[in-house]
């Protein structure tokens, strides 16, 4: 490299620092270049940023990169400056053997929008190869007897450049003997002849020294040469001929080494060592040489190394038959290579998601994909699909990219995550095929509501309960993931009796306990009914209710509330008693008013008239009386009882017994009217 750089000419110079760029081609969306071979590496090819119209900082944000088909990158993209450079050597005659024009393609891959440019760049030769000759030495048999304007055939010189840094033409220098004539072969190739110009004479020279020398049309100019000794024998007047002037033969690319592929056949009418033909590859190429052995003695042709369709199809050799005095006949070999289905189908992930949302539209890109197959014809048309049954389908784009877009919304709450499997088919027979796996985790949205484990709930509560107890759980779950799944409880504003209801219970936010914040009394409140609320972490946050009914349960927390005798009992037989809290001027009507109250009284009256009867009894008591004037006064009859409901509470009734001292004074209570006073218990819920 560093010696064909010091050759390089004021042209070649200028080519490595100017790029020629084409125009953009919008109807393809190309990009096409053009930059002489052997660069340095990291030469400035284009700026690609610039023909693509983004800045540098887009260059970035957007995740554009350079995407190769090969296994070898020949471009690279600097980040810094959006420029295209080259990251290897370019060698045109090593990267497009045979091939008149050297393109290299590659895509600029923008990963942010999904999209792709294709770049060709065209490689142009310069003159790094001098022209060269298989065989630098020649020797050559002549008979003396052969007649002037004899030609022999001579080695060409090959020169990998191409166009005017290709062999251009030929000399000859030695003596008067023998000229030089050059004619056109096939495919225009030049085909050095040695002209015998004067009779040779054995006895006068027996050798003659030649120098043959091969020129090329670069600035400068570069040269190859072969020395040429030609041995003068005696008589060899029969040449060998070859059966056929051109060999054809078709051969698959997966014929195993070692077979023989072609048989050449020669004869010569001579006798002796003059008659025995030999076999020679005059005209091979380095590849060729590398593939194929020929036989001298049998002219067979054997394969040396794998063939490759997808290398090089056709190979064109030169084959040489000699007989022992130097006298040759020429033929031409053609060996095509036919395609084998050898290579399964390449699938390149160019840009792919790794996570989607699962509100996602329907229709939206996932994956970019490259599908080739570097077979040929039917083996090479590649057939791709998807897995059947799940939300996403291929769609062909541009040459051989698939996209990967959703055909339907997404669950998370059913499906979290796709490993989807891309199948590649080719069409030979048998098919080959290959498969790439696309990870793809869906991302959740709050588009769940908590569900709570119950229609509703019930809870049964002792009164006089402690203030902090437990009074039940409620569980609400969300199939959403992460915060947007997190529930959390709240009670609404309501009211209890006239209180907020934020006094009576509160509810855990993280676990849904409900808690009692005060004592109950079943007396006051019997039940209470309330709405628990569950939302989830969501934004906006979504969230559902159930209803609670707390049921307090009665315990016998109230024993009878035994108050002082009254020392002043006597009342006039204008009084007569009446219900619980009756004053003067209130209601009417004889005690006892109902049936209870007519039930307690014939107790109590039954319990003194038992302990009249008792002799040890000191109660005694006069005729009419029952035994209660001993205890009560001589005063005392039934039409004037004490009233025994006195500040005393009768179990399941709603009176209140009390000695209403205010009837003391004469007045009638049963001609009493006028509202009764409630009880000093409120009435229970």
């Amino acid at each position: 490299m560093g010696a064909a750089g010091r050759r390089w000419g004021r042209r070649e110079r200028a080519l490595l620092w100017t790029v020629l760029v084409s125009a953009w081609d919008a109807a393809w969306g190309q990009l096409r270049y053009t930059v002489p071979e052997e660069l340095p590496k990291g030469s400035f090819v284009s700026d690609v940023a610039k023909d693509l119209g983004m800045d540098l900082t887009a260059l970035r944000d957007l995740g554009v990169r350079i995407a190769s088909e090969g296994r070898t990158q020949y471009f690279a993209l600097q980040g810094k400056t959006g420029h295209l450079v080259t990251a290897e050597r370019l060698d045109r005659e090593q990267l497009c053997e045979s091939v008149q024009q050297c393109l290299l393609r590659c895509e600029v891959i923008v990963e942010g929008e999904m999209k792709f440019y294709e770049i060709e760049v065209e490689i142009t030769d310069i003159n790094d190869n001098a022209p060269s000759f298989r065989q630098a030495e020649k020797d050559l048999r002549m008979s003396e007897t052969t007649a002037p304007g004899s030609r022999f055939l001579l080695a060409e010189a090959y020169d990998p450049d191409s166009g005017t840094n290709s062999l251009q033409h030929y000399e000859l220098s030695g003596d008067e003997h023998f000229s030089l004539t050059v004619q056109e072969g096939p495919g225009g190739s030049q085909r050095p002849e040695l002209v015998l110009t004067k009779a040779l004479d054995r006895e006068e020279a027996a050798f003659h020294e030649l120098v043959l020398k091969a020129i090329d049309g670069g600035e400068p100019e570069r040269t190859g040469t072969a020395r040429i000794r030609v041995a003068v024998l005696d008589a060899n007047d029969n040449a060998p001929v070859f059966s056929q002037e051109e060999y054809t033969v078709r051969v698959a690319e997966d014929v195993p080494v070692g077979s023989v592929l072609v048989t050449l056949t020669a004869s010569d009418a001579d006798e002796g060592l003059n008659g025995h033909v030999k076999y020679i590859f005059h005209k091979i190429s380095d590849r060729a040489s590398e593939l194929f052995h020929l036989d001298s003695e049998t002219g067979e042709i054997s394969l040396k190394d794998s063939l490759d369709f997808e290398k090089l199809s056709i190979h064109e050799l030169q084959v040489q038959a000699l007989d022992g005095g130097e006298l040759f006949d020429t033929a031409k070999v053609v060996i095509t290579v036919t395609d084998v289905n050898d290579n399964a189908p390449e699938i390149s992930v160019r840009s792919a998601l790794r996570e989607i949302s699962e509100d996602t539209p329907p229709g939206t890109v996932v994956a970019l994909l490259h599908v080739q197959d570097r077979d040929s014809g039917q083996n090479g048309q590649v057939r791709c699909s998807l897995d059947e049954g799940v939300p996403f389908r291929l769609q062909s784009s541009q040459g051989s990219y698939y996209r990967v877009v959703t055909s339907w919304e997404l669950d998370r709450e059913k499906v979290s995550e796709y490993n989807l499997t891309v199948q590649a088919v080719d069409g030979g027979s048998p098919a080959l095929q290959s498969s790439a796996v696309l990870a793809l985790g869906v991302l959740d949205v709050n588009d769940n509501a908590p569900v709570f484990a119950e229609p509703r709930y019930r809870a049964r509560l002792a009164e006089n309960n402690a203030a902090g107890a437990l009074l039940l759980t409620v569980r609400a779950s969300d199939a959403d993931w992460g915060q947007n799944a997190r529930v959390r409880y709240r009670l609404p504003e309501g009211r209890v009796r006239g209180s907020p209801l934020s006094s009576y219970v509160s509810v855990q936010a993280e676990t849904g306990a409900l808690y009692a914040l005060r004592s109950f009394d079943y007396e006051e409140v019997r039940e209470v009914r309330l709405w628990v609320w569950a939302e989830d972490g969501g934004a906006p946050a979504l969230s559902s209710n159930v209803s609670v009914l707390l049921e307090i349960v009665d315990e016998n927390d109230n024993a009878p509330q035994q108050a002082q005798p009254n020392t002043d009992w006597r009342f006039s037989q204008t009084q007569r008693p009446g219900t619980s809290g009756s004053q003067n001027g209130e209601e009417g009507g004889a005690w006892p008013n109902n049936q209870f109250d007519t039930e307690m009284l014939q107790a109590m009256i039954l319990a003194s008239a038992n302990e009249a009867a008792d002799g040890n009894s000191t109660l005694g008591g006069g005729t009419g009386t029952m035994g209660l004037s001993a205890r009560y006064g001589p005063q005392f009859t039934l039409q004037h009882v004490p009233d025994y409901r006195q500040n005393v509470y009768i179990p399941g009734s709603t009176a209140t017994l009390t000695n209403a001292a205010g009837k003391r004074d004469g007045k009638n209570a049963g001609a009493s009217g006028g509202n009764k006073k409630k009880s000093g218990k409120k009435e229970k819920k």
